[in-house]
């Protein structure tokens, strides 16, 4: 017995350093396991018997549980909807969330994006970095708990999930099962320190029906590619007698964002800005915006006048929802984000979307009255309305407060706590918060040709895992 507690100090003692050389000595092993499951096209496709985003999808989790099992953890596969790997003893316990799905791999690419290539110490892939490469380091991070015999008190499930990237129905369906939601636990899907707080996020979908009047007709509008992107380019096409083409033309002249094509018995009117993520619309120009405003300058007749005068009143260049009475901030996550993301139409119909994005310490319900009333008045029709609720975890949260002493340990700086206008991971789970893969001062590679994550920076992911794995369950 005494040398059974000896060497339980000894662990707790240098469990640290213990840990390091245990996945220093792993580091082939990782790589290899990394390799793999790169190498399997994982882009949610249509549901097959048993495989509800598709074949590849399916034959990652496959993989990945397969390797659990061979690295001795209990498994367990939700449906074929998500899956897990456990280990440990007690009554609660702590989880890391990855995910294995991953986003086409688009054009652009130098190496094969399915053949996880290494050159020059880079692993190249699609989903290297989001998020195969961490959660399989997570995985092995539990492996060197586990072999070192670390004394635990809660269990560890390496939680595999397969939606992420187009809405996390694999974690819906975890917790509409009934499936242990842990007492604390971290996503590596996005940045280090410590995110802590996520910014509410409203996606919705508005129409407004036309009935052309006057001698300026607007025949056709578009603009934008998504609801969550600045838009950089917007046109309209508009029809009007040729004896006010010129007219038009000049005001162009004085706008810098607009230019003219002349067509037929129409003008093409050309608005140019700078795309952005939704989250900073502040470093984009909106073109959707910016070509309104012009079309504000015009003598539209009827609906196309109130709709365009209602854009600009209400919406305008505002990025902050004050223009429409729903401006909102905090101390901790700031302010209110509004970005009117696409604009599609002809003279009978007109299609927007929104992405609006709330402080952290706030609510849909304390805006979203004032907002309906306000596209009530511009006779603006819901199509659809999606809403994810802010993320906010207190800094005096236990787990927090393990997350940052591991992080401070191992990385020799103190660990701030960041809130942000986009969403990660741990919105899909409670208790769970955003924790690395991506060091300070690393180029964001996700969903970009040529993703991939540097080695020596995998290995030290898993490092960093382990320790706080081990602190949360310890």
């Amino acid at each position: 017995v005494p040398w059974e507690f000896s060497r339980i100090l000894i662990l707790i003692n240098r469990g640290d350093i213990m840990l390091d050389e245990k996945i220093l000595s792993m580091k082939e092993e990782i790589i290899k396991s990394v390799q793999e499951v790169v190498r399997i096209k994982s882009v949610e496709d249509k549901a097959k018997d048993g495989m509800p985003f598709g074949e590849g999808v399916h034959r990652a989790l496959e993989n990945c549980l397969e390797l659990s099992k061979s690295l001795g953890f209990k498994t367990v596969n939700v449906d074929n909807m998500i899956g897990y790997a456990e280990y440990g003893e007690g009554d609660e316990m702590i989880a890391v969330l990855g995910h294995l799905d991953v986003v086409p791999e688009g054009d652009g690419w130098k190496y094969s994006p399915y053949a996880a290539e290494i050159h020059n110490g880079k692993i190249y892939g699609r989903g290297t970095t989001d998020d195969k490469g961490p959660t399989i380091g997570a995985l092995y991070a539990l492996k060197a708990v586990k072999d070192l015999n670390m004394p635990l008190k809660r269990r560890v499930r390496i939680i595999f999930g397969l939606n992420e990237e187009t809405g996390s129905k694999c974690v819906k369906h975890y917790v509409e099962k009934g499936e242990e939601i842990p007492v604390g636990g971290f996503t590596p899907d996005a940045e280090y320190p410590i995110i802590n707080g996520e910014k509410g996020i409203v996606t919705c979908k508005y129409k407004r029906k036309l009935a052309p009047q006057g001698d300026i007709i607007l025949e056709s509008i578009r603009g934008g590619i998504a609801p969550n992107v600045v838009p950089d380019y917007a046109e309209a096409v508009i029809s009007l007698p040729k004896d006010k083409f010129d007219i038009i033309k000049k005001l162009a002249d004085k706008v810098e964002e607009i230019k003219v094509e002349e067509k037929e018995d129409s003008l093409i009117i050309k608005s140019y800005g700078i795309s952005a993520h939704g989250s900073t619309p502040d470093k984009g120009k909106n073109s959707i915006s910016h070509l309104l405003l012009f079309l504000g300058k015009l003598d539209f007749k009827g609906d196309t006048k109130e709709f365009i005068d209602f854009m600009n009143k209400y919406i305008g260049l505002d990025l902050h929802g004050k223009n429409l009475g729903i401006y909102l901030e905090d101390e901790i996550s700031g302010e209110f984000i509004f970005n009117l993301g696409t604009i599609l139409g002809n003279n009978h119909e007109i299609n927007i979307e929104i992405n609006m994005r709330y402080p952290v310490t706030k609510g849909y319900e304390d805006f979203k009255d004032i907002f309906k009333e306000k596209m009530d008045l511009g006779k603006m029709e819901e199509i659809y309305l999606r809403h994810k609720k802010s993320l906010y975890v207190s800094p005096d949260t236990e787990f927090i407060k393990k997350l940052q002493k591991v992080y401070e340990e191992k990385m020799g700086e103190k660990a701030e706590l960041i809130s942000i206008g986009g969403g990660t991971y741990a919105k899909a789970m409670k208790n769970i918060v955003a924790f690395g893969p991506i060091f300070k001062g690393e180029p964001m590679v996700e969903h970009k040709p040529d993703e991939y994550i540097e080695i020596d920076s995998l290995i030290k992911n898993v490092q960093i895992m382990a320790a706080a794995i081990y602190e949360l369950a310890k």
